[in-house]
């Protein structure tokens, strides 16, 4: 999967995918050299900018207690796979937390111009990696809507992690019936026992195109 070179157009769209606290450097759930895309996240957002195209963030929002902690199901450990109503569900150590320090996006972020933040992951029994929709792939967060209101046909995605939230929100902006891009540089994986390449396999099956920020 050879990168095409970034070349952005007014119905373009950046997401920016969970860069928070809790995903960085000391945070509950941090993916490893998380910190170091910030400031290229910053400049990509005044490229978006200048070119006249959109820049959202999404942003993971859990309530106290939620179903996908493992300090939820007594007995299991962080990185467990239990079954639940939806599908298979990783447990995760508490993190984004709703109204905590880690649940904020990174302090290094410069983003004034972003247009719209998309929480998920709020209702208590269902986890929600993918930026469009929760884990049962069904309900929505309303992205889907605010793209297709605002004219956005290419989405452009970066951020954290990119083996799970990112890759499933690239997965169903394709679904949806959008041009969908990843830029490779602007991401950072937990590639927990071989995610990574699971997930840049399903792209590229789903016809996710790659692109670097450079």
């Amino acid at each position: 999967m050879t990168p095409t070179k970034l070349e952005v157009r007014p119905t373009d769209l950046l997401v920016l995918i969970d860069i928070q606290n809790d995903f960085c450097a000391g945070g509950a759930l941090a993916v490893p050299d998380a910190d170091s895309i910030v400031p290229l996240v910053n400049r990509l957002a005044r490229h978006f900018l200048l070119a006249g195209a959109g820049i959202v963030q999404a942003q993971d929002w859990h309530p106290p207690g939620h179903s996908s902690f493992a300090s939820s199901h007594p007995g299991r450990q962080p990185f467990d796979t239990i079954s639940m109503p939806y599908g298979p569900q990783t447990l995760w150590p508490d993190h984004c937390i709703q109204g905590t320090h880690g649940a904020a996006f990174h302090p290094g972020l410069d983003l004034p111009m972003v247009q719209a933040v998309i929480r998920k992951g709020f209702r208590p029994q269902i986890d929600s990696y993918s930026a469009f929709f929760e884990n049962d792939r069904r309900t929505p967060t309303g992205l889907v809507g605010y793209c297709r209101e605002r004219g956005f046909q290419r989405l452009f995605f970066a951020g954290l992690a990119q083996d799970y939230c990112v890759a499933f929100s690239a997965e169903d902006a394709v679904r949806n019936g959008f041009e969908s891009i990843l830029i490779q540089d602007a991401c950072r994986a937990i590639d927990l026992n071989g995610s990574l390449n699971q997930a840049m396999a399903r792209l590229g099956q789903a016809g996710v195109g790659f692109t670097v920020a450079g």
